[in-house]
């Protein structure tokens, strides 16, 4: 590529560089543009808001694309008449901080806040529509300190907890994830760095209790693209099966060992209708009976600890489900409570600690994975389903079923004693009520979701507002609400590994008891930063609350969101935490709304070299450097203007260059125009034309506002209503189009500029006379019959290929289109002297002569 160099604009075109400043300081001194927290405005409320950044430093044009986006859509909305909320904030507590620390060898305090002064700078440039006054910043003690009361309200809930637990550790990070921040069995921050499995006592919160909640909410949410509710619903993973308790026998001769006897293996199935087929139960090497038989048995110990290997070592691979299936007999038995048969007990290598019960029955019969086991190691294998045309076992036909055999729509049970003949899907709910009635199991639904880890074990995030005292050996004290907030050291050191660093702060750690006054310790672990970013759009509604996290009454009138914009990285993470985190503040009386935004929209990747535009990509794009060359409105209007919103953006500085081109094209039409003082009416051909195209533009710009979105055909709708006005000079010089139509043209065309290039559209409004602020002024509305064609334009074909265009008046009837194609002279000229076969109307789409 060439070298770049700055545009040069001559004096009398638009210079960004002059006007854009200009603007941007006019909007800061105006209190006015924002919204009012009341519904007296008379004015319907709309709330658009994008997913608030991480303060790294410096944006780039992926950052552009989304804020651009929302920005369009808030100003639109102004324009048509709505209170809109569009405020601002900064996820600023996390890991990259204290990475960025060591690395720079500057606090994490320090260096997040002069970031966020950088990144507030570039967005105030590039005309981003936000009221700063409610700006959000969440390592800050305003914001954290209600965190910390959020926290303790959960804790008297019982809704945050402590427990020690298997929990994923990153040996980068030197803390604990949470399940949904491991990415294919690595961390989400290192891609490259295994997570392992370590026992740590931590804080959780129970958003199992609102597992059932989050999964039907999701249907109400038609608002959201379906990509993501699918992938909510996968991570949620709800089962509705049996808990079936398996009794510990003895050895080979059903009397040896005396580990485990007599205690329950407690198993879970969806499909409780094959449990006469079950032939082995399988635990997981770190179930606890496994641990019991181990004790007693060298062999198997060893056995159990290279299986514990192998599964570290596939999740290290990503995929546990992967893993090569391994198994060892354990020499004991369980019996099948429901037909008093002993099954072998086997401990397997893909059977997890913490999935389900710990636990499996295995029907090889009738599934995939039992089957594949089975015959690995020589187990049973027992029929137990058939189609229903099959009586029995001994028939011919059902042996001849391949294996295994998955239960088909109207099976029923085989070799199963009374429950013989029974449809499985009828059985189900009976065999779960027998084992519910004989004590040995029970109904029950569960949930590939887990309580949601929240201690970290680093500096930079929310101090835990708990206590720990003699006073109280089995319960962590929680601070009063008055002693809130719990501040954060200033200066710790963070570079020694082992242990959260407010372990090594005494002045920190040692505190008055809340309880007996005596000398206690507080808890060092701090708050996942997800926590921050649960509820931040809850306290832009009252941002400057110092009593309470905000007002009820002002979050009642702005929720739910009405547009919420982000990546769909976060469908998980971010978007089902604060989902859990409204439904808590709910519950506590904070708010009324069910779900935090009524519809999402998740925006495209802006890609550069083949790659997402990213820092560690090294392949950014800074918009400073743009806008010095062409202007925030360019920037920002190519960001909109190449692509649809939700499909990716191949990155060509080419494109802003011609969007800036294009925009001195208007100024100069503007320009010239501006000062039409004309009051005659016309009625000419020209002036039809011309605000027939302006109609027809301010119609399809409003449909794809309100509808599809799809800002770039807006935009290129802009450019040929612009082409028609140059085309159209002439005619405006010659007097043919009066000032009235020349003055509605420009007035409106800079309207629907206003929600694109704001800065512009501010300076010319100003230029042509317009009354108030242009993103305050109603939206344009387009004249139906103004905007009706009168003229359509047919093809007309010989022998099927293109020969001439005629022109007709809209509506005119077959024997006009067959009249005009035949009068028409290319096409005379090209059927003389032959024979007109057929002619072919196809009615407001083109004509056909078929000749010979």
């Amino acid at each position: 590529m060439a070298e770049q160099t700055n545009v040069e604009l001559p004096q009398d075109r638009y210079n960004p560089a002059e006007i854009e400043p200009k603007w941007q300081a006019a909007w800061d001194a105006d209190a006015t543009l924002y919204a009012a927290d009341t519904h007296e405005t008379g004015k319907p409320k709309f709330y658009c808001l994008e997913m608030l950044p991480y303060p790294s430093g410096q944006l780039h044009m992926g950052h552009v694309r989304n804020y651009a986006i929302g920005d369009a859509l808030a100003r639109f909305m102004w324009m048509r008449g709505y209170n809109v909320l569009h405020p601002m904030g900064w996820d600023a507590f996390g890991l990259p901080a204290e990475n960025a620390a060591l690395k720079n060898n500057t606090p994490p305090r320090e260096w997040t806040l002069s970031n966020i002064a950088a990144m507030r700078k570039q967005m105030r440039r590039m005309g981003l529509s936000y009221d700063w006054s409610r700006e959000v910043t969440t390592c800050l003690p305003d914001y954290y300190k209600w965190n910390q009361w959020l926290f303790l309200k959960m804790f008297e809930k019982g809704l945050a907890y402590r427990k020690k637990s298997k929990v994923n550790w990153c040996t980068q990070c030197a803390t604990v994830l949470a399940n949904e921040q491991v990415i294919d069995g690595c961390c989400w921050r290192h891609e490259d760095t295994p997570v392992e499995q370590r026992d740590l006592t931590q804080w959780f919160l129970r958003i199992t209790k609102y597992a059932d909640e989050l999964l039907t909410g999701l249907d109400k949410l038609d608002g959201w693209p379906d990509k993501v509710r699918t992938m909510q619903r996968n991570w949620i993973g709800r089962s509705e099966g049996t808990l079936v308790d398996f009794v510990v026998q003895g050895g080979a001769s059903r009397t040896e060992g005396s580990a485990g006897k007599g205690e329950k293996i407690t198993v879970f199935t969806t499909r409780v209708d094959t449990i006469f087929g079950a032939t082995s139960v399988q635990l997981a090497p770190e179930h606890a009976i496994t641990k019991l038989f181990a004790a007693e048995d060298a062999t198997l110990a060893a056995n159990v600890e290279e299986m514990i290997a192998q599964q570290a070592k596939a999740r290290e691979a990503g995929d546990i489900g992967a893993i090569e299936k391994h198994g060892v007999p354990t020499g004991r038995f369980a019996i099948n409570p429901f037909n008093g048969e002993f099954v072998p007990i086997w401990v397997a290598n893909y059977i997890l600690a913490d999935y389900g019960t710990g636990a499996i029955m295995s029907v090889p019969a009738h599934d995939e994975r039992d089957f594949e086991f089975a015959t690995k190691y020589g187990l049973p294998v027992k029929r137990v389903i058939a189609p229903a045309s099959l009586a029995s076992q001994d028939d011919p036909d059902a042996e001849a079923l391949p294996l295994p055999y998955l239960a088909e729509e109207g099976a029923v049970l085989i070799e199963s004693g009374e429950w013989t003949g029974e449809a499985c899907l009828d059985a189900q709910p009976k065999l779960a009520a027998l084992a519910q009635a004989g004590g040995f199991g029970s109904a029950t639904v569960t949930y590939r979701l887990k309580d949601w880890g929240v201690s970290r074990q680093r500096y930079w995030g929310t101090p835990i507002p708990m206590v720990y005292c003699d006073c109280s050996p089995e319960e962590p004290l929680p601070l009063a609400l008055e002693d809130l907030p719990v501040l954060l050291p200033p200066q710790v050191d963070i570079t020694q590994q082992g242990g959260s660093p407010l372990g090594r702060v005494p002045e920190f750690v040692n505190v008055a008891c809340p309880k007996c006054g005596q000398p206690a310790k507080r808890e060092t672990d701090t708050m996942d930063t997800f926590v921050d970013s649960s509820w931040y759009f809850y306290r832009y509604t009252d941002a400057q609350n110092d009593q309470a996290p905000f007002d009820s009454a002002k979050a009642n009138y702005w929720f739910p969101i009405d547009q919420y914009i982000g990546g769909v990285e976060h469908a998980i993470l971010h978007l089902i935490y604060s989902r859990f985190w409204t439904k808590v503040m709910r519950d506590l009386g904070l708010i009324d709304n069910d779900e935090p935004a009524a519809r999402l929209f998740t925006q495209g990747m802006v890609i550069k070299d083949g790659a997402k535009m990213s820092k560690s990509k090294g392949n950014v794009v800074s918009p400073d450097l743009m806008i010095e060359r062409y202007g925030a409105d360019a920037t920002r209007m190519y960001a909109l203007f190449a692509a649809p919103p939700d499909r990716d953006l191949e990155w060509q500085e080419e494109g802003v260059a011609g969007i800036s081109r294009f925009l001195s094209r208007v100024y100069r039409l503007t320009t010239k125009y501006a000062d039409i003082s004309r009051a005659e009416t016309s009625g000419s051909a020209a002036e039809a034309k011309l605000l027939r195209k302006l109609h027809q533009t301010i119609a399809k710009i409003t449909q794809d506002f309100s509808g599809r979105w799809h800002f770039n055909t807006c935009i290129a709708a802009v450019m040929e209503l612009v082409n028609e006005i140059a085309a159209s000079e002439a005619a405006m010089d010659a007097g043919e189009i009066s000032g009235a139509a020349v003055r509605e043209v420009f007035r409106n065309l800079i309207l629907m500029l206003a929600p694109f290039a704001p800065f512009f559209a501010a300076e010319m409004w100003e230029r042509i006379g317009g009354e108030g602020v242009v993103f305050r002024t109603e939206w344009p509305v387009a004249n139906e019959e103004l905007a009706r064609e009168s003229e359509m334009e047919i093809p007309v074909q010989v022998n099927g290929k293109l020969v001439s265009v005629v022109k007709l008046a809209v509506g005119s009837d077959k024997a006009a289109v067959e009249a005009a194609a035949q009068a028409d002279e290319k096409v005379a000229a090209r059927i003389a002297g032959k024979t007109l076969v057929k002619l072919i109307v196809v009615p407001g789409k083109l004509v056909n002569l078929v000749v010979k």
